[in-house]
């Protein structure tokens, strides 16, 4: 029987899948061209007609806010996906299949465990070169052990259960077995693992952009423009904290529905 969701759920839910909304749909929604410059307009405090004020170039700093939200929020997304989807199939192979396959890829992960995780993507994005492509890439490389492992445990648990082993009497090859009875069965840990990881790599991917590994200008990302403005926090702090402010927003909202997801599936 499945539970129905609480209204704490349904709250966070709405409020993430409106972040998403205006991340896709952000170039309509800009009341100004985010890149469109006007230097007479340069520094300008939040008004009635410039919301959060404007840049060194004044340009309007709520639109590039808005559009700023395409490149962090999707890029996030895209990059939780892909770490959980590889990871996952990692750690499921591995613990299903066992032997020298499992100790190798194991012990890879471990390497990749071993270092500080925004060191070691610092360092990887360095070599990469710059471009929000390449900070995903990066923070990819040193982010999938996480989900490995919890594939890998979870797997094992599964399959020691009498029911795995009625399916290979049953015929069921190891696909099958994967597919249909392992992966319905973990998928639970797995997704409240991506929800909460979800504000983590956010945060990272915003600070490789502030280091200048990440998007580059003159596209609009919060990380990277946070790094352009923080040189006039004190003469200009809006500069600065409108994409602060909605790094923490976004942060927020992902954190607490993740944190409501793990409630879902695990009330204790």
């Amino acid at each position: 029987m499945i539970k129905k969701p609480s209204k704490k759920l349904i709250v966070f839910t709405i409020m993430a899948a409106a972040l998403i909304l205006v991340s896709i749909f952000a170039d309509r929604l800009c009341p100004y061209d985010p890149y469109a410059q006007d230097l007479s307009l340069s520094y300008n405090a939040p008004s009635a007609e410039h919301l959060m004020g404007t840049d060194t170039y004044g340009r309007d700093m709520f639109s590039r806010v808005i559009i700023g939200a395409r490149a962090s929020i999707l890029s996030t997304l895209a990059l939780v996906a892909i770490i959980t989807i590889f990871g996952t199939a990692v750690g499921v192979i591995c613990g299903y299949c066992g032997g020298k396959i499992d100790s190798v890829v194991m012990r890879i992960s471990d390497f990749f465990l071993a270092f500080p995780g925004l060191v070691f993507a610092l360092a990887v994005a360095a070599l990469l070169g710059g471009g929000i492509v390449n900070a995903v890439i990066a923070l990819a490389v040193i982010s999938w052990p996480k989900y490995s492992r919890v594939a890998r445990s979870q797997t094992l648990s599964v399959k020691a259960l009498s029911f795995i082993q009625a399916a290979r009497l049953a015929g069921d090859s190891p696909i099958q077995i994967i597919t249909r009875h392992i992966l319905p069965n973990i998928m639970g840990p797995i997704l409240v693992t991506s929800m909460l990881d979800i504000g983590t790599m956010m945060m990272e991917l915003a600070g490789l952009s502030f280091l200048g590994l990440g998007a580059q200008p003159p596209v609009a990302e919060w990380g990277s423009m946070m790094s352009n403005g923080r040189s006039m926090l004190q003469t200009y702090p809006w500069v600065v904290l409108s994409p602060g402010f909605a790094i923490f927003v976004s942060v927020v909202i992902f954190n607490l529905l993740g944190d409501t997801v793990r409630d879902y599936f695990d009330p204790k």
